[in-house]
Parts: C-alpha cells; structure tokens; sequence
C-alpha cells in the first residue's frame, strides 16, 4: 500500500504542474518533460490501483472511484485520506 500511496500522490502532483503549465504559472518550455513524467505515472496510478485494490478486495466502485480520482484535481488528497482511514481502521482491529 505504501507504493500506491506513494505513486498516487506523485501523480497527483504532476498533474497539478500539468494545470499550472496551462495556467501560465511554469513555462510551456517543460509541457514535453513534464507530460512525458505524468504519462508514465499515470499509467503506474491505473495499474497500481488494479493491484491494490485485488490486494485489499476492494469493490469495483471504489476501483472506479480510483480512477475518477486520477482525472479530478486534488482528489488524490481525498484518495490518500480514504487510504489512510483504512490503514487506521485496520490497525484498530488487529489490536482488539
């Protein structure tokens, strides 16, 4: 889970510089090097959350969710809470 943590906020971030090359705030000097970076972890986002979500069992909706999230900036914030809600729970149950 790490990993997809890891490649989900990553990706979340390039995509965010992707928008800030279409607002005008970085030069569109880096638009070929920074989409080349966000292609490839795009495509680590999508099969990184398949495996994940085969790993934790999860329902094809939150799969869905997953890849909605990839395309909706910031929402890689809200899929880092929803994992780190699961983590907390999981954590809470093997306690007890």
């Amino acid at each position: 889970m790490k990993g997809f943590r890891l490649i989900s906020l990553l990706e979340g971030i390039s995509y965010l510089l992707i928008l800030s090359v279409t607002l005008g705030v970085i030069s569109r000097y880096y638009v070929s090097y920074l989409g080349m970076v966000h292609g490839i972890l795009f495509i680590a986002y999508l099969t990184s959350s398949i495996h994940a979500s085969h790993q934790q069992k999860w329902s094809v909706i939150t799969l869905l969710l997953l890849f909605l999230a990839s395309i909706i900036p910031f929402a890689f914030l809200c899929v880092e809470l929803y994992i780190r809600k699961l983590s907390i729970e999981k954590q809470e149950s093997s306690i007890v």
